[in-house]
């Protein structure tokens, strides 16, 4: 599969050769096992204190004459723990016991319970090829809900990698045809839900994910446009290639990140 390089102007300075990565088989169900596995290791642990509920003294008798007995009362015989009393009159509440008002919890989240899902390392390479070869059709990359050009897709000139302000970066995106994406991306929508109050308020649209071959300005640049992510072409992986599990991000290869794919033959 052959791709028209653009330069800066937006003419057209030749066509690129795609290495045999993009050619993989479309698996999305592969490619959300790799998600889901590099979104799992990333979950913090999180557990209640051990002695959470136990640490209070409680007890009750059983017996008839005890005076902190359950016995004649019609109440059940669980372990109290005494709030006040009036002679032999006891205010208490369920402890210990988990069905109780005032009990403990019966099975609190544990600290030690294991979150990482496991994926085989062939299986997550042939997610990560199946994720290169889906940003490359267009089909898929629109189902996805971008707005992309007419030209797309196609292969920036290395020239690209130099570019070292935000405004010239996103003028170039603008005249290559991403107005309507990057409008899209700016958008910037309050979270349904609980997780408004959980750090995370506010949600945008993923956008252009821009792949280069090594460190270079455009990495700083391009950060500050909202929705856009800038990676090194060694640094891909499933969640950055099909954000949440959904194939088919627009993506932008420089003419040097398709060289460096194809000589260190990476993810094969």
């Amino acid at each position: 599969m052959k791709l028209p390089i653009i330069d800066l102007q937006k003419k057209k300075s030749g066509d690129k050769e795609l290495p045999s990565q993009f050619s993989e088989e479309y698996r999305p169900d592969l490619i959300k096992r790799a998600v889901h596995a590099l979104q799992s290791a990333s979950r913090q642990r999180y557990g209640a204190y051990e002695e959470a509920g136990k640490r209070s003294a409680s007890s009750v008798s059983k017996r008839r004459r005890d005076y902190r007995g359950c016995y004649g009362f019609g109440i059940s015989r669980v372990n109290r723990k005494i709030l006040s009393r009036r002679g032999t009159r006891m205010f208490w509440v369920g402890a210990y016991s988990p069905q109780t008002v005032g009990g403990r919890r019966s099975h609190p989240p544990k600290a030690e319970k294991v979150l990482e899902q496991k994926i085989n390392k062939k299986e997550n390479q042939k997610a990560i090829r199946s994720a290169l070869a889906a940003t490359v059709n267009k089909v898929i990359v629109c189902k996805r809900g971008h707005k992309v050009p007419v030209e797309y897709p196609f292969v920036m000139d290395s020239s690209f990698e130099s570019l070292s302000k935000t405004k010239e970066v996103e003028e170039i995106l603008q005249a290559l045809g991403f107005k309507d994406e990057l409008a899209r991306c700016a958008v910037k929508k309050i979270r349904a839900g609980i997780g408004k109050r959980r750090g995370r308020r506010y949600q945008r649209k993923k956008g252009i994910l821009i792949v280069v071959a090594e460190n270079c300005p455009v990495i700083k640049a391009a950060e500050n446009i909202e929705g856009i992510d800038v990676t090194i072409v060694k640094g891909l992986n499933a969640e950055l290639l099909a954000p949440g599990a959904m194939p088919g991000r627009v993506t932008l290869w420089t003419e040097k990140a398709i060289d460096a794919l194809k000589k260190d033959n990476l993810y094969n």
